[in-house]
């Protein structure tokens, strides 16, 4: 290197009482492992530093960057701490092999140079010594980091354009997910092991009957059907494991296009974005199907048709709790309210979501808040009970299904009968899966030399668990069928039994709501909610085949209302109050065959509760010529305030039983007169 001629015109004490940092970085892991020349060329600077005059205390090496992209500063803590010690003034000089290790990214890159140029560190790479605060050696620097920047440029736009040149024609092979395989012509067909085909096949027929994928894994799971999942890459590349299946391989199948025969490069685009630290970082983004780089539809034979995958996410998008976009219906779930995911609110046109509250839960309401979350209103756009809803559309339902109720039935058997061989068709699968590799196992262990007991013992070993894993196999497939002939029989019976009256199966309690919810989901679209008056709600129905109908519906009134005697009663009562007790009031009622609204009998608690209620005196307190503090008030013609006044001032006598209890006054004639006479002097009373 020819570097060392420069020391004298640029190196000097000042850099030399200052520390060295070499840095060393390279943008990949596999490139740390097979490009090793490169990293001994970036350690050797260490020796380059000596020879430029730096002792050993004063030589820094950076080497945690190695296997790190140098097109931001992220997750690039030795590029941080660099940056940081040339401006606290810590560093003589930075050596590097090129400008591209220190940065790829220009912004970086004049970052750098520019605090170097302040703080008069020195650059040193392969060409030779930069003292970046002067103004030549600053362009030549910054032309440097431009053209790094360039040749990563040029380096994606040739390995990208010819990537998706050969995706443009579908040839591109790219990891395919399972159910796939390449064939010796490099197309794309389906895994030629039939019991691979019928899980994924199983995954979307289960998908079809549940709605959610949570409910693919609990099928799954309930079935004890295990998965599969292929190894890429390495000693086990291509081989099967079979497993629990989870909610989210249901996800990622059922948004896979490749399922339904469509070649798609580019669904997945690496996007940049500004943190609140000022760094840039990049992060994998799902794009929309219009936005894909390559989408070539019937390019392989799929599991499942175009439409169907259309419809599996939208239900998925259906499926989601926590979606900004109104959506009208998501999966079956458990629950008292029974047109959960199906109501629409007249006022807003947003959902309406059941809400459980009571004693645990036992009274279920639908409601529409979306005015209240938003701040537009102080209350609920629209409150109502789930029972007589729920009921209205459950008689509506039974009368459009009771003329087909036999052939619901067969069908209904039809299909637990294809459940339980597609359920049979895994197991058969499996035993011959376990049969293979259990005589697999036997003969590598006969093939193998007696002598060696090492490799014999362990493939003894092999055999011994793969005979276990086949009984336990077989052992399973016979509780299977044992279960599967008990129910086949009874169920089939039991379900054309049921089919002659359809409401006793409905109403049945060992029918489960999710199950009615899905019928209802299969006849109903939706239903929109008005309530044009205080007690009545009127629906709105659109059935899935287009036809639409509106029902009435008499809610029920609020139970204080419902409680509340008329006022029929309440006259009776006082009427029965002026010569009866309490006692004879409830007895003379009760002989009537009248009866409170809840319909229990008059007691004296009852009839002293309504007395206390409408202030409605005893007969045994109240006396001939005696007036209530109310008839009072209205014999002379003044408010009740101004006659409890005369009572304090002792121009009005009268008793009461308590301090609770009502006034009984004793007013005679000339009492009267006197009253009136104050009434017409006082020009506050006469304005009243």
């Amino acid at each position: 290197m020819h570097i060392t001629d420069q020391r004298s015109t640029k190196i000097n004490d000042t850099h030399l009482q200052k520390i060295a940092y070499v840095y060393l970085r390279q943008s990949s892991m596999g490139q740390v492992r097979n490009h090793r020349e490169s990293t001994e060329r970036q350690y050797a600077f260490q020796e380059l530093a000596l020879k430029l005059g730096w002792p050993v205390a004063r030589i820094r090496v950076l080497d945690g960057d190695l296997g790190k992209s140098g097109t931001s500063t992220t997750d690039r803590e030795d590029f941080k701490t660099l940056v940081a010690d040339v401006s606290l003034g810590k560093a003589g000089a930075v050596l590097a092999i090129e400008a591209s290790r220190l940065a790829r990214s220009n912004a970086d890159w004049h970052r750098l140079i520019e605090i170097c140029g302040i703080t008069g560190t020195l650059i040193i790479d392969e060409d030779g010594c930069y003292d970046p605060s002067d103004f030549n050696d600053g362009l030549l620097l910054g032309l440097k980091g431009t053209m790094a920047q360039a040749e990563l440029h040029f380096i994606r736009a040739r390995l990208q354009g010819n990537k998706l040149n050969k995706a443009r024609k579908g040839e591109l092979r790219f990891p395919l997910p399972v159910g796939y395989v390449f064939d010796e012509l490099n197309c794309i067909v389906k895994d030629p092991d039939a019991q691979v085909r019928s899980s994924i096949e199983l995954v979307f027929d289960y998908f079809q009957q549940c709605g959610s994928a949570y409910g693919v894994v609990q099928r799954f799971a309930r079935e004890k059907l295990d998965f599969p999942k292929r190894s890429y890459g390495g000693t086990w590349a291509g081989k099967l494991h079979w497993g629990r299946l989870t909610d989210a391989r249901v996800t990622a199948i059922l948004k896979n296009p490749s399922y339904a025969g469509i070649y798609a490069f580019g669904r997945y685009r690496s996007i940049k974005e500004i943190l609140e630290n000022g760094d840039v970082r990049s992060r994998i983004s799902c794009m929309p199907e219009e936005n894909w780089l390559v989408n070539l539809r019937d390019h392989h034979d799929g599991y499942i048709t175009f439409e169907q995958y259309t419809n599996n996410l939208e239900q998925l998008s259906r499926n989601q709790t926590n979606a900004k976009e109104m959506v009208l219906s998501g999966p079956a779930r458990e629950g008292l309210a029974l047109l959960q995911g199906l109501l629409i609110c007249g006022c807003c046109g947003r959902r309406l979501t059941p809400r459980y509250q009571g004693n645990g839960g036992i009274y279920p309401t639908y409601q529409c808040n979306w005015r209240k979350r938003e701040g537009l209103s102080t209350k609920a756009c629209l409150t109502v009970q789930c029972p007589p809803l729920d009921r209205t559309i459950e008689q509506r339902i039974l009368e459009v299904l009771n003329s087909e109720q036999i052939q619901l039935g067969i069908n209904a058997s039809e299909i637990v009968s294809q459940r339980h061989e597609q359920i049979d068709a895994q197991w058969k699968m499996r035993l011959q899966r376990a049969e293979y590799e259990t005589a697999l196992a036997q003969r590598r262990y006969e093939q193998v030399d007696p002598n060696n007991r090492l490799v014999a013992a362990t493939l003894e070993q092999r055999w011994n668990d793969a005979l276990i894993e086949l009984q336990d196999v077989k052992d399973q497939i016979d509780r299977l069928q044992q279960k599967s002939r008990q129910l086949s029989a009874q169920q089939r019976d039991a379900v054309l039994q049921l089919a002659g009256n359809l409401p006793s199966l409905w109403r049945n309690t060992a029918t489960a709501w999710k199950e009615k919810k899905r019928i209802l989901k299969l006849l109903i679209s939706d239903i929109t909610v008005r309530k044009p008056e205080p007690r009545v709600a009127l629906l709105q129905v659109r059935w899935q085949g287009g036809a639409c109908e509106e029902l009435r519906v008499e809610l029920p009134r609020a139970a204080a209302d419902r409680w509340r005697h008329d006022d029929t009663l309440i006259e009776r009562v006082r009427e029965l109050a002026r010569t009866l007790d309490d006692a004879g009031i409830a007895a003379l009622l009760s002989d009537e065959g009248l009866r409170t609204n809840k319909g229990n009998c008059f007691t004296i608690k009852s009839i002293k509760w309504i007395r206390h209620k409408h202030n409605i005196p005893r007969a045994d307190d109240r006396k001939a010529g005696e007036f209530t503090v109310t008839e009072a008030a209205e014999r002379l013609g003044v408010r009740p305030g101004v006659i409890y006044y005369w009572i304090r001032k002792g121009l009005i006598t009268g008793h009461r039983q308590n301090a609770g209890s009502p006034w009984f006054l004793a007013i005679t004639p000339e009492i009267e007169q006197e009253l009136a006479k104050r009434i017409a002097q006082s020009t506050r009373m006469n304005r009243q």
